[in-house]
């Protein structure tokens, strides 16, 4: 009895196995930054887009139209900070240039940093709610027992459909402490 090498058949299906598992790995590994894209160019899922930019953003033309905006906040699981808006809602003009602030603490004895993630209900209104200005944009340090007010500075655009009469901004908040460094290394960033 002879103990041949696999066939020349057994060879090509392996190649195809190994090639398709190479293919799902890919395919998996750019699916998040390809969902990333789709939402912010359709505004799926509440998701905002980045920094919005205007040259002379005093000069825009404002609407007597007015949009009720709601503001809420969550932390996810293990963010223990005090996090809320200062205002639960504001009426908007589109086009009109508006601030408001959330208001976080940190009730711990150590520093934490934490980072805002934000959604807008409906879906749709997302691609309309443009920020000039965002605690969202960068991650948000405090000291132990520091309270901030944190602002957002936005417009609504002029575009928005006629039926969207009130929109909801929520910030969820999440835990970016790295908690294996020494408390000395959090506290100087």
């Amino acid at each position: 009895m002879s103990n041949q090498g696999p066939t020349s058949a057994t060879k090509k299906l392996v190649r195809k196995l190994m090639l398709a598992a190479v293919g799902m790995f890919g395919f998996g590994f750019a699916l998040v930054p390809l969902y990333d894209v789709i939402c912010d160019i359709t505004g799926l899922n509440g998701k905002t887009s980045g920094q919005y930019t205007v040259a002379e953003a005093d000069t825009m033309a404002v609407s007597d139209r007015e949009i009720t905006v709601q503001f809420m906040a969550q932390n996810s699981e293990g963010m223990v900070w005090e996090f809320h808006p200062n205002d639960m809602q504001v009426k908007v003009h589109p086009g009109e240039v508006k601030v408001v602030s959330y208001r976080a603490k940190n009730p711990n004895d150590f520093a934490m940093i934490g980072q805002a993630i934000p959604s807008v209900a409906p879906n749709e209104a997302a691609q309309y709610l443009k920020k000039l200005e965002c605690f969202c944009f960068a991650e948000q340090k405090l000291e132990p027992g520091e309270e901030i007010d944190m602002a957002i500075r936005f417009f609504i655009d002029e575009n928005i459909p006629e039926k969207i009469t009130k929109l909801t901004l929520s910030y969820s908040l999440f835990d970016l402490t790295d908690y294996s460094e020494p408390a000395q290394e959090i506290t100087a960033r």
